[in-house]
This record gives structure tokens, sequence and C-alpha cells, in this order.
């Protein structure tokens, strides 16, 4: 499969419309997906650690704890609020997660 060799350049022009449209569809293709999917999770917290973890003790709580679950809080592993601005944007329903001590 060496046609490429064989190729002229005016063969190489009349190839690259064909390229640009390959590349435009690949590129339609993804961003059609990310819409869809929301592309990544976590868009800019703390992207120098291969996998973010929080770890609290149980007893550190407190009566109650609100957390994020939409990755946009500043205050990340805690919610600020930041969900609604985001559900507003991408038409999302994502709400903290909360815990609370039974009274």
């Amino acid at each position: 499969m060496e046609f490429y060799r064989n190729l002229s350049a005016s063969d190489w022009a009349s190839l690259l419309p064909f390229g640009v449209a390959c590349a435009a569809v690949g590129f339609g293709a993804k961003m059609i997906c990310d819409k869809k999917f929301g592309g990544p999770i976590n868009p800019n917290l703390r992207k120098g650690e291969a996998k973010v973890v929080d770890s609290l003790d149980i007893e550190d709580l407190g009566n109650k704890a609100v957390f994020c679950r939409c990755w946009r809080s500043a205050k990340f592993p805690y919610c600020d609020g930041s969900h609604n601005a985001h559900n507003n944007v991408c038409q999302d329903n994502v709400g903290p997660l909360i815990i609370k001590k039974k009274e």
C-alpha cells in the first residue's frame, strides 16, 4: 500500500477537502458527545493529582455536613452552592450530598 508515493501535488490538493471534511466530522462528533455527556466531570479541581480523594473522620462532621457533587465548588469537597449556576447553564439537576446526625 505505497500508492501515496505516486501521488502528485495536485492529487494531494484534491484530497485536501476530503481530509478537512473528515476532521470537521470528527470535531463535530466530539462536540455532540461532550454536550450530551458533559465532557469531564471535574473541570479544574486538583488536576495534577491522579485521583482526587478526600477523607474525613465522622466525629469531625458535627451535626451536619454538605458536600459538593457537581465539582464546581470553590470550597470542594464542601458545597458552596455552585451547582445552582451549573444547573442553569447545563440544564442539569445536581445538588449536594447532605449528611446529618439523627435527632
